[in-house]
């Protein structure tokens, strides 16, 4: 059964390995000479210090994600500074809060951020927040860089050629989460999301790869409670259910289990949203146990972990830290190539540095690889990355993960996908 389940991902991604490879080479060509033109217009690359803004949940529904997300960056910026900065200077990292969709938090820390000068904003989180601020991020001229994002709403989405992410689009984890419920044994599956583009995005694609019976419930992340939601849940008899949402979830599986469907009832799926280990410690004993997850990204190395925990101790997470930490190196990689610590010059430059070169894995090594006058491709701590066309990475890792208690979960690391991402 495992291999026959590998084969089938495999197999998918393959598929759109040759579709993304027969799009790649006109878009690069196309790619490259809008660079020359944009560079025989444009000013001079800046060559002063290259600020790096953060813009990550402090607050919000997200917050949980927060910690792991900025000892990322933190992290990455002390090893570029160790190594020499970026053009002989430090990198200044200023941090800023993304709150969520309900404030204007995110508006305020862009506009601060744009105020001060960064070539590079690394965040949102949510998908959702960063379609809110992505327009007078790149209308500024500054990378726009999320280690989270998973909405295939920005793949296409109209952004200067400004917009990148670490972490793929849905249609990955879609494929993956939907395959592993089938596998699983499920027939009649439940994807219950929360209404904004990552959520609606999420169940679309696992919905297509799912060979059984769904049913979609889409619901107000912001409502006071659940019960008409989790109704029609029960209504569709399912044995299995794919809950994707951010901290409203814990409401949601409460009403779940109060309803009769809980997980120690019906199969339960959670997704990187949702994933946590302190969330749900309140919940009755052993509610958890034998729920799986998905997260994108390779697992975290217990050396990461260490490194991560001495920026941060109180660390009881590391979701999309690898990817937070790479971001950074990138972006720092990008202007130490392009000579410049503006947005524009770190853009024209992503690419190059993440694929086809001689492969560098820590920014001092790739550095003194760049000063050699060598091309480079630096492959990260959240695997490689080698963005495509559109700024998102065109090979990643899908983790599956389960719960031995409410508080406790591991990797399955016999479940873990690598493969080329699929096209919408």
């Amino acid at each position: 059964m495992q291999k026959s389940y590998k084969w089938k991902v495999v197999t998918a991604f393959a598929v759109a390995t040759l579709v993304l490879a027969g799009c790649s080479s006109s878009s690069d060509t196309a790619s490259e000479e809008t660079a020359t033109e944009s560079t025989e217009e444009a000013a001079p690359a800046s060559t002063g210090p290259l600020k790096i803004g953060s813009l990550l949940p402090e607050t919000g529904n997200l917050a949980f994600l927060g910690p792991p997300e900025f000892a990322g960056v933190d992290l990455a910026v002390k090893d570029i500074n160790d190594a020499g900065g970026v053009l002989g200077q430090p990198v200044e990292h200023i941090r800023g809060d993304s709150g969520d969709t309900s404030t204007d938090i995110a508006q305020q820390t862009a506009d601060s951020h744009i105020a001060a000068g960064v070539g590079a904003i690394v965040g949102a989180a949510s998908s959702g927040v960063s379609l809110t601020v992505i327009d007078k991020i790149t209308g500024a001229g500054i990378v726009h860089f999320s280690p989270a994002n998973t909405s295939p709403d920005l793949t296409t989405y109209a952004d200067n050629g400004l917009y990148f992410r670490t972490a793929p689009p849905d249609t990955f984890q879609g494929a993956v989460l939907g395959q592993l419920m089938a596998k699983n044994g499920a027939t009649n599956a439940v994807f219950m999301n929360l209404d904004d583009a990552y959520g609606n995005g999420l169940a679309k694609y696992g919905i297509a790869a799912f060979s059984g019976t769904s049913t979609q419930v889409v619901y107000n992340p912001q409502a006071a409670e659940f019960s008409a939601d989790v109704a029609k849940v029960k209504a569709a008899k399912p044995d299995a259910i794919a809950l994707i949402g951010f901290d409203e979830s814990v409401k949601v599986l409460t009403e779940l289990i109060k309803q009769g469907i809980g997980p120690n009832k019906v199969k339960t799926y959670l997704v990187d949203g949702n994933l946590s280990s302190q969330a749900y410690k309140d919940l009755p004993n052993n509610t958890m146990k034998g729920v799986k997850a998905t997260l994108p990204g390779v697992l975290t190395s217990d050396e990461l972990q260490k490194r991560l925990l001495e920026v941060d101790p109180k660390l009881t997470d590391f979701s999309y830290a690898p990817e937070s930490y790479d971001a950074v190196i990138l972006i720092a990689l990008a202007a130490e190539q392009g000579k410049g610590t503006d947005g524009k010059t770190i853009a024209a430059n992503l690419a190059s540095v993440s694929s086809g070169g001689t492969k560098c894995t820590s920014y001092k090594e790739c550095l003194d690889l760049i000063a050699a006058g060598t091309d480079i491709d630096y492959d990260g701590v959240s695997g490689p990355i080698e963005f495509d066309a559109n700024g998102d990475p065109s090979v990643a890792t899908m983790g599956v993960y389960e719960y031995s208690a409410n508080d406790k979960f591991a990797p399955k690391a016999e479940e873990f996908i690598t493969g080329a991402v699929p096209a919408q």
